[in-house]
């Protein structure tokens, strides 16, 4: 009699069939192997709720592991001379440091990305997202991602950057070229695209940041170049990293949430009308299409200390992969977690993240998902589907390659 392949191997992140649809293995794995080493991408694979939000928390994880030790000090291989570009742009930003540096870092950026300026964007951010809707209403449909999801955090985040409209068509390719980076094991040619992309869009903004200093304007570069906290101030190096960062996070995973959002509604077809008859369900509707489709299903940690999770010993020096995506499926949080509820209460999902790197730009997408999605309420209110979209073959940063649609 043949044994039954253990459910661990159903895990694969670089299968299209898992990335369409990772939540039966996810399930599976939360009942039979919660916590499990992943040999193909050397990690342990974390799924259940309680454990993800524990270890996001934990202080004895981090997103990097170069403030207590080497490479070579920690088991691991030197980084490629030749990746050095890209590094030192990603960890000039606050995303891949550890305190003091993130807690420096975060403490800065803070006093000119403040709550009080992001919701001052909200009219601007409504009346493009109705321009797009607009437009793709106008001539009867098409992609809802090219035409409407891509572009509204784009110039959002140029905007509020201060980049020049000229400029802009700049962006996209350089963020998703970097992003690149973020996916398991990166091929050769994808790291040296991302290195590219990183010298060109470094050596751009520096070249901004010294106009915004000496000429400041109204933008956030500008305020990011004129910061002071009892004397201590950016350096050029971390603005310039800190605008990198608050343009791919800003950017890559709303464009996913937005895309992946819509194609929930289309399958869950009683609950997208029950949002077109209710627009009063917009913030609820985002926060549990956030939570039901994760635009960022994975996120990384370095264990700095040896730690043990359901039993399970995980040496210092490891990796673990917390599973996001299966979290927010975790039926010991979530009641009937594979059903579609706009109004599903209370929705503690994780999207965001937990702990000292929980998203700064949180605040912003949820402005951005909930005014594209009011505008196309009610500029589109009978949008349709044309036909079903395919998946990106990434998994990390998981998103669909276009929405076709009728309006």
């Amino acid at each position: 009699m043949t044994e039954a392949p253990s459910v661990d191997r159903e895990y694969d992140p670089w299968s299209p069939e898992f990335v369409a649809d990772p939540y039966p293995v996810f399930a599976r794995l939360r009942a039979e192997r919660p916590v499990f080493y992943h040999e193909p991408t050397d990690q342990w694979v974390i799924t259940r709720h309680a454990d993800v939000d524990a270890l996001l928390r934990d202080r004895r994880l981090g997103r990097s592991y170069l403030h207590v030790a080497t490479h070579e000090e920690f088991g691991r291989e030197p980084e490629p001379e030749f990746l050095k570009p890209f590094w030192d742009l990603i960890r000039a930003g606050m995303l891949d440091v550890e305190p003091p540096t993130h807690t420096r870092l975060r403490r800065l950026v803070s006093k000119a990305f403040t709550a009080r300026m992001v919701e001052g964007l909200r009219p601007m951010i409504r009346g493009l997202a109705e321009e797009l809707v607009g437009a793709l209403a106008a001539k009867g449909g098409g992609d809802l991602i090219s035409e409407v999801a891509e572009p509204l955090p784009v110039t959002v985040i140029a905007e509020m950057l201060g980049v020049p409209a000229s400029d802009r068509h700049l962006l996209r390719p350089w963020s998703a070229d970097i992003c690149g980076m973020y996916e398991l094991n990166p091929s050769p040619e994808a790291q040296r695209v991302a290195v590219r992309a990183a010298v060109e869009f470094s050596d751009y903004l520096r070249g901004l940041a010294r106009e915004r200093r000496a000429a400041p304007r109204d933008d956030l570069i500008s305020a990011l170049a004129q910061v002071v906290d009892e004397g201590d101030r950016l350096t050029e190096d971390e603005l310039v990293g800190t605008c990198v960062l608050l343009l791919n996070a800003g950017h890559e995973a709303t464009v996913n949430a937005t895309g992946n959002a819509w194609w929930a509604l289309f399958r869950n077809p009683g609950e997208l009308e029950r949002l077109r008859a209710d627009h009063s369900l917009v913030p609820s509707a985002v926060e549990e299409l956030l939570r039901y489709d994760t635009p960022a299903p994975m996120f990384e940690r370095w264990v700095l200390e040896d730690i043990e999770v359901r039993g399970v010993a995980i040496p210092r020096g490891a990796e673990v992969a917390l599973q996001f995506a299966s979290a927010n499926r975790d039926p010991d949080v979530f009641p009937d977690p594979d059903r579609l509820d706009l109004g599903r209460a209370p929705n503690p999902h994780i999207t965001f993240g937990l702990g000292i790197h929980y998203c700064l730009g949180a605040p912003l997408a949820r402005i951005e998902l909930a005014e594209s999605f009011g505008a196309l309420l009610r500029l589109a209110p009978r949008m349709r589907l044309v036909e079903e979209p395919k998946w990106k073959p990434g998994f990390v940063l998981r998103g669909l390659q276009a929405l076709h649609v009728e309006v």
